[in-house]
């Protein structure tokens, strides 16, 4: 937003200072301008997501307590289960609803990761989280990506 607010200062300045000759030319002038501030957070908008920006994304806004931005790239249906196989939980609603309260009562809540092994789609994280007393909880979480969302976490304890 500052960058586009440069722009628009930067804009009426040099309308102002150049004179009326030339017109063809200071019009391409301001449209290269224009082109040059807008287009880097236009194209950003539009910059396909990876898996590991997804799971980056609910890291940053775990630690930050955010649960808007944590449920973010998860879809709605989202599956969660012990590993292998055990659903312990499905839908972004259950996941709002016992994140909020954790969120919520756990005011130094820290996840750390150790390790990473990107494989596809799949995100495999080995996550030390503390807070929760003095013991460090350690886990692997299993990211399971589709179309630009989280759909299944696999958690292993």
């Amino acid at each position: 937003m500052k960058t586009q607010l440069s722009c628009v200062f930067l804009f009426s300045k040099i309308k102002l200072s150049l004179g009326f000759k030339n017109l063809i030319m200071k019009k391409y002038f301001i449209l290269i301008i224009i082109f040059s501030c807008f287009s880097k957070s236009f194209s950003q908008k539009f910059e396909k997501l990876t898996p590991e920006s997804l799971v980056n994304q609910q890291l940053v806004a775990y630690n930050a307590r955010d649960i808007d931005a944590f449920l973010s790239p998860y879809s709605d249906d989202v599956e969660l289960y012990a590993f292998p196989d055990k659903l312990i939980g499905k839908g972004k609603d259950l996941m709002r609803k016992q994140y909020s309260e954790m969120f919520k009562n756990v005011t130094n809540l820290h996840c750390e990761i150790k390790n990473r092994t990107i494989l596809g789609d799949t995100i495999i994280d080995h996550e030390v989280v503390t807070g929760f007393g003095p013991q460090k909880l350690e886990a692997i979480a299993i990211y399971e990506v589709k179309n630009d969302k989280i759909i299944k976490v696999y958690f292993i304890q």
